[in-house]
């Protein structure tokens, strides 16, 4: 015997596949979509993700960093490099915490920072030297002042230190308020201000109360520019034409040096440092080719390009 058909049977599906294609929904499940008709252009691909580098740190190298982020943007397009700056010491605290990839600092990583890394994160600190900066001695654009020496700077800026007027170094400033020295420096989490106390205030010494503390090296060199009885230091990549550098001694009597590519990786200037970007552990792929781009010729020239000292050829 012939079964008998439901003809409600046969007519589900051709009318499940009608609705369907009404509403533009393919029928026969997984079927890919339809090619576009002739003329007609394909439908653009999904954009691929950035990776992101976060790269927090030192504010003597934040010009630096922007300038590499910037032109490392045209040489991977698949990597995003976001830089800010708050000093060394906010680099090495974000790298601890694990909220920043790589942590710019004007200074070397503490012994401390290695142990708190290596509690919070279970990783050794790895080091890069990328760089030299010579930290330059500002003063006004007026000023007579040409040089200083090292012991000089340390009677400024030390606690107890006897030179406190201009006239104790046989100048007078012209346009200046009087003959008082105002000393400009940098808050305690700048790996500038770190250096410069170990440099030049001494290890077992503090700074003298009363200076007028910064942010960042840009905010030295503006107020430095708009008070003639200032002094200060900066980075020599944040010199303008408001201010004077001053060549610096190592001893009074002697010849100052000016600061320069020259004498920093010759180092008679007596007040260079070197330049890092540390990491927690290995970085990964598209860190580490990031670093070695920093190190190669090309990330090496934008470090002169922008007023620091390069690495010196090997």
């Amino acid at each position: 015997m012939i079964p008998r058909l439901n003809p409600k049977t046969l007519l589900a599906p051709t009318v499940a596949c009608l609705a369907a294609a009404l509403m533009g929904v393919g029928c026969g499940g997984d079927s890919p979509p339809p090619a576009p008709a002739k003329g007609e252009a394909a439908a653009p691909a999904a954009p691929v993700k950035k990776k992101t580098i976060a790269n927090i740190g030192s504010d003597t190298m934040v010009n630096l960093a922007a300038a590499w982020a910037e032109a490392y943007g045209q040489v991977d397009k698949s990597v995003s490099v976001e830089v800010n700056g708050g000093g060394s010491g906010t680099g090495m605290a974000a790298l601890i915490n694990g909220t920043c990839d790589l942590a710019n600092s004007s200074r070397k990583i503490e012994e401390k920072e290695v142990a708190e890394l290596k509690t919070k994160m279970n990783k050794e600190a790895k080091e890069f030297m990328v760089g030299y900066d010579a930290l330059s001695i500002f003063v006004h654009k007026d000023s007579p002042l040409t040089e200083i020496s090292m012991d000089q700077l340390g009677e400024i800026y030390r606690d107890g230190g006897k030179i406190t007027k201009w006239s104790d170094l046989g100048v007078t400033v012209p346009g200046a308020k009087g003959d008082e020295i105002i000393r400009v420096s940098r808050q305690n989490n700048s790996g500038t201000y770190h250096y410069f106390k170990e440099a030049v205030v001494g290890k077992k010494s503090e700074f003298k109360l009363g200076s007028l503390d910064m942010n960042g090296s840009k905010d030295v060199v503006d107020l430095i520019s708009k008070t003639p009885n200032a002094i200060g230091y900066s980075g020599m990549g944040y010199a303008t034409a408001e201010v004077k550098q001053l060549k610096v001694s190592k001893k009074k009597g002697e010849p100052g040096i000016a600061p320069s590519i020259a004498t920093t990786l010759d180092k008679t200037y007596p007040i260079a440092r070197p330049m890092f970007v540390y990491t927690a552990g290995e970085p990964p792929e598209h860190v580490k080719k990031y670093i070695d781009w920093i190190l190669s010729d090309a990330g090496q020239k934008i470090i002169e390009t922008t007023g620091y000292v390069p690495l010196p050829k090997k």
